[in-house]
């Protein structure tokens, strides 16, 4: 019969089937925003054309499902960051350990985003660094830049650059400032620490805009669920797993799938508790020496290793790219019609994919030794022996 159990460590293990499919989701996530904005940067909409082919109708449908994607990253990030500290909360320095992990996690790979968005723009004719401009409402300026880098984005400054994904990333920020003060309301060794945390929390809910609080909800079922698990058969957990991917076809075609509002909550809402007790089930160890399996696991790794950098970077380099289509053949746009315009569509994802690989070798890739010198130089050498998450988060 099938069970549930309430573990008292959450589940943040490799050598599992729920680790493997986090960093298989991750990576394709990524790759599914990339492919979206892809499409709709350079191909007329799907509700535009009368009489649209039918392979352009099914890239459409395939590339429809940014927004489930971002639901997924939502639900990931809660599961990893929210599970570890959870593991960790009451350990000495935990909260000051945990916001050096997160500062270096989002930093490394922004700063040197910011630093190609700037340089882009300058090749492009968008900006003239002759004339600085520092007003906040200005995409470009060091006050924009400022408040990117702390998650004030879509509340105080715009995105930088333009680069929109970036509205996600304010979320982020701020559901790993209300998470650690969530657990101080309830776990602070003092009255005075519980009051001063719930006092800061109310504080920033009544701040923050409306529909980001009421997505941490989401964020908080991906942690809440990294302590559980659910022990069933193959035939009922591919029953989750068909409700599942139904679900999210009936959304994909007849859901709120622009921004995440209150209108779209519902429907995340259920699809992020099929995604988590599907993935809840899946806490079974991997099979030893199964060579397929194997190399599904490396090129889950793989991809999951450069999903951030390529979610951050790749509308800057779409950016790049349709500069130099109208600069080099005097065209931005591609027929949906066309196979030709296909398959550069297929060429220039792939440029896309390539150049965040590289990027992350540059940067992304050196995170772990950017947080060690971190936490030598703030917290002493004896943080350098501590064992990092075995999530990349």
């Amino acid at each position: 019969m099938p069970s549930i159990r309430f573990l008292r460590e959450s589940q943040l293990g490799e050598d599992s089937w729920h680790s493997l499919l986090i960093s298989l989701l991750r990576g394709l996530a990524s790759i599914e925003v990339a492919a979206a904005h892809l499409r709709n940067a350079f191909y007329p909409g799907l509700r535009t054309l009368e009489n649209p082919t039918l392979w352009y109708q099914g890239l459409a449908f395939l590339t429809g499902f940014a927004h489930q994607a971002v639901v997924v990253f939502f639900l990931i990030s809660g599961w990893l960051v929210g599970g570890s500290l959870l593991n960790k909360f009451g350990q000495p320095q935990a909260i000051r350990l945990y916001a050096i992990d997160r500062i270096t996690r989002l930093w490394t790979v922004l700063l040197p985003t910011f630093v190609l968005i700037l340089a882009i723009g300058i090749v492009s004719g968008v900006i003239d660094p002759r004339v600085p401009d520092v007003s906040p409402a200005n995409n470009y300026s060091a006050a924009a830049l400022a408040g990117n880098l702390v998650g004030l984005q879509t509340i105080v400054v715009p995105k930088f650059g333009g680069n929109f994904p970036l509205w996600s990333l304010s979320n982020e920020t701020w559901y790993y400032v209300m998470f650690p003060l969530l657990l101080m309301c309830v776990a602070a060794r003092s009255g005075a620490g519980r009051a001063l945390a719930a006092s800061a929390l109310l504080a920033l809910g009544a701040l923050l805009p409306g529909e980001m609080v009421l997505y941490f909800t989401i964020w908080l079922l991906g942690a809440a669920f990294s302590r559980v698990r659910i022990e069933c058969g193959a035939p009922l957990r591919m029953m989750m797993l068909l409700v599942l991917v139904i679900a999210s076809v009936v959304f994909r075609l007849k859901g709120s799938n622009d921004d995440m509002v209150v209108a779209s909550f519902p429907q995340d809402l259920l699809l992020s508790v099929l995604f988590l007790l599907f993935l809840s089930s899946t806490v079974n160890p991997l099979p030893a020496q199964q060579k397929l399996l194997a190399s599904l696991h490396r090129v889950a790794v793989f991809l999951s290793n450069f999903s951030f950098t390529l979610y951050v970077v790749h509308i800057p380099v779409l950016g790049l790219i349709g500069y130099v289509g109208t600069t080099l053949f005097g065209r931005q746009h591609w027929k949906a019609e066309s196979l030709g315009d296909l398959a550069a569509y297929l060429g220039m994802l792939a440029v896309v994919l390539v150049s965040a690989y590289g990027f992350y070798l540059l940067f992304e890739a050196r995170t772990y030794a950017v947080r060690r010198r971190v936490k030598h130089l703030l917290l002493g050498k004896e943080v350098i022996a501590q064992r990092s998450s075995p999530a990349k988060q």
